[in-house]
């Protein structure tokens, strides 16, 4: 047990840097552009250089997992992104820092990559959702702590320090996760790492991902085209030569496991109606209600708030309660407060609009840690880090289709936050149906009942 606690705090180290790192340089992109002498619009490349680094290697590096050992890759990943927080904080240039960036993605992939299939080695079966809560505790404090300590830094001290702050923390984590990790010993199957799959898979997603976000970052119109006709011939062939393969980078074993596949999908659904809803409401509070900006932050922390509270008491129940019923009932919860925000009453107390929102943090912290243990614990243990990476990878890719779609929505029209919320609201649903369908599936060893356990 004391090794035990010394691993998960080495864990939650190192998905706070990573989660952390990606909300706190968004407070501080004003200041960047100011004193680098860089357009509003070229500042966004200091977000997106890291987001789109770890989109296109979250997959390649949960397979390379699989093949050398996970803690090998989680430690690999703390020293980049420490090092790269090191070029970050005395970066003198844009370009520079754009660079040390893509360093900084990099190792926040490797680290996202692996860490829930570390989990998974820490913690025994029948705890497995424990540690899914407790993980999902970590991110939702960080994304919570994030913003709030990017404004108490720049109250201070210049932007340099938004990323020196990583540097004591990397080190922290790396220490402990170097004395304190199990070791995964890997047998040697001659399986060998494929550079053409990651190319070829960082290519797809490069280009999924930037079609999906290029309309709202103002890219003419035929160089989507482009971009998507690109896409569909790279990605279509990237995705023939895996469907034969007996350890495709792009897990399709996995996905050919039903319970996988429907959480999977639960996933996607849930993680688009979340983005849709967050990154319109600010937009809904401020131009319909009247709401100042900090005003608006603060009622928008009853959200992650309340996944805090309860996404730790997810991980205990899906010991007593279907996993695929409690992420069902959560999403459910979650598309009732959406809907209820979208018919706010004509003039809201701030009582009336934290609720609503406590409602919807509480249905997806109900939702996370059930989903997260199937999808983790459904697979082959040898496969491990590939379901890791694919559990990160569907929250990505709905996180960025959502925002994309709110782009879309604002753009026909710009006072569609009503209607953004509803759509919301529909994939919310969309989640708990596929949540609700996998009651009739078995479900993995780690994730089963107690009483079905016993028997």
């Amino acid at each position: 047990m004391p090794q035990r606690i010394w691993a998960i705090l080495a864990v939650a180290f190192g998905v706070s840097l990573s989660v952390l790192d990606g909300a706190i340089a968004n407070v501080a992109l004003p200041t960047i552009s100011h004193e680098l002498n860089i357009s509003p619009s070229d500042s966004i490349w200091i977000v997106n250089a890291y987001q789109l680094a770890i989109v296109i290697s979250l997959l390649s590096f949960s397979t390379l997992g699989d093949l050398i050992g996970y803690r090998k890759i989680y430690l690999m990943g703390l020293m980049t992104f420490t090092a790269a927080s090191v070029v970050c904080t005395f970066a003198h240039s844009f370009g520079m820092l754009v660079a040390a960036r893509v360093c900084q993605g990099f190792g926040a992939a490797a680290v996202t990559s692996v860490n829930t299939t570390l989990i998974r080695i820490i913690y025994p079966r029948r705890y497995l959702g424990r540690g899914m809560g407790l993980n999902a505790t970590v991110v939702a404090v960080s994304a919570v702590a994030g913003p709030t300590i990017a404004a108490g830094i720049l109250s201070f001290a210049p932007w340099p320090w938004l990323f020196a702050i990583n540097i004591p923390v990397g080190i922290i984590a790396y220490s402990l996760s170097y004395n304190f990790l199990p070791e995964n010993p890997v047998k040697n199957t001659g399986r060998r790492f494929d550079w053409r799959d990651a190319i070829m898979n960082a290519l797809t997603f490069g280009l999924l991902i930037a079609s999906i976000e290029g309309y709202a970052h103002g890219i003419s119109l035929p160089y989507i085209i482009g971009g998507i006709v690109l896409l569909l011939i790279i990605g279509t062939i990237f995705v023939r030569s895996q469907l034969h393969k007996q350890y495709p980078i792009l897990p399709f074993d996995l996905l050919r496991i039903p319970i996988f596949a429907m959480s999977v999908a639960t996933s996607i659904c849930s993680f688009i109606a979340q983005s849709l809803a967050l990154v319109a409401l600010p937009f809904y509070l401020q131009r319909t209600f009247g709401y100042d900006a900090v005003s608006t932050g603060l009622i928008m922390t009853a959200w992650p708030a309340i996944i805090v509270i309860v996404a730790p008491l997810a991980g205990r129940l899906i010991e007593r309660i279907h996993a695929g019923l409690l992420g069902g009932l959560g999403l459910l919860c979650m598309t009732v407060g959406l809907l209820l925000l979208a018919w706010l009453p004509a003039q809201p107390t701030s009582t009336d609009i934290i609720w609503r929102l406590a409602l919807c943090g509480m249905g997806f912290g109900l939702f996370q840690s059930p989903n997260n243990s199937i999808m983790v614990g459904s697979a082959p243990a040898h496969r491990s880090g590939s379901a890791s990476g694919m559990l990160a990878t569907s929250r990505l890719v709905g996180q960025t289709t959502g925002a994309a779609l709110v782009a879309l929505l604002f753009h026909i029209s710009p006072n569609s936050t009503h209607l953004t919320l509803i759509l919301a609201g529909c994939f919310a649903l969309a989640g708990a149906t596929a949540s609700f369908s996998r009651i009739s599936l078995p479900l993995p060893e780690g994730v089963r009942v107690k009483k079905k356990s016993r028997q």
